[in-house]
């Protein structure tokens, strides 16, 4: 693959989004919203099509929440604790559980995945308690399309709006979103105060 060639990540972008988007969920590092930027991006400059980005990207966001979600309601977490990166994986959740709050509310389903870590924090803290499972699954859907249609329509705007090269175009939409995603979890944070991690029940005896 040429990383500088347009028509090469046209073609590739659609294999990527889903196991970043996905991976995303558990693990917030990992760049999901520079790849749904970038395929944005590339459906302004026609190397891509930006109704299956789109399309892709929710469905993947939604799995990922999903995933997150029964882990923890079905109080399976503990499996994570097995490997050191699992334990790893699992302190940062309760890390962004601390950063962005405890509640569960369907609004915050909907909007926290705007804010750095809220995506991990509010899926987990709804499997902890015990939300429905179709609610859940209702406002992840919803939190997933607007969460998709801001990103592919960041990159489709800077893509269009600059005219430079893709990446060119990638990066200013990822710095922009970054910053916005900053200010509204600074403003969050400080309207909930500090949290500690919530106690998972322990998993049920075989």
């Amino acid at each position: 693959m040429d990383f500088g060639s347009a028509d090469s990540w046209g073609t590739a972008i659609y294999f990527w989004i889903i196991p970043i988007v996905l991976g995303d969920a558990i693990f917030p590092p990992v760049p999901s919203e520079m790849v749904v930027i970038t395929g944005g991006a590339l459906s302004a400059d026609g190397r891509a099509n930006v109704f299956l980005v789109l399309a892709l990207s929710a469905l993947a966001s939604w799995l990922g929440d999903v995933v997150v979600f029964q882990l923890f309601r079905r109080r399976l977490s503990h499996i994570l604790d097995r490997w050191t990166w699992g334990r790893h994986v699992h302190s940062g959740i309760h890390e962004a559980i601390a950063r962005a709050g405890r509640s569960s509310t369907y609004g915050t389903i909907i909007g926290a995945r705007f804010i750095p870590g809220g995506r991990l924090a509010t899926s987990a803290t709804a499997g902890i308690a015990n939300v429905s499972v179709r609610g859940f699954s209702l406002c992840a859907g919803l939190g997933a399309m607007l969460w998709a249609c801001w990103l592919v329509g960041l990159g489709y705007f800077t893509g269009s709006a600059t005219g430079l090269p893709f990446w060119a175009s990638s990066l200013i939409g990822v710095a922009m979103g970054l910053v916005i995603g900053v200010v509204v979890g600074i403003i969050v944070t400080r309207r909930r105060g500090s949290r500690s991690p919530v106690e998972e029940p322990e998993p049920p005896l075989a």
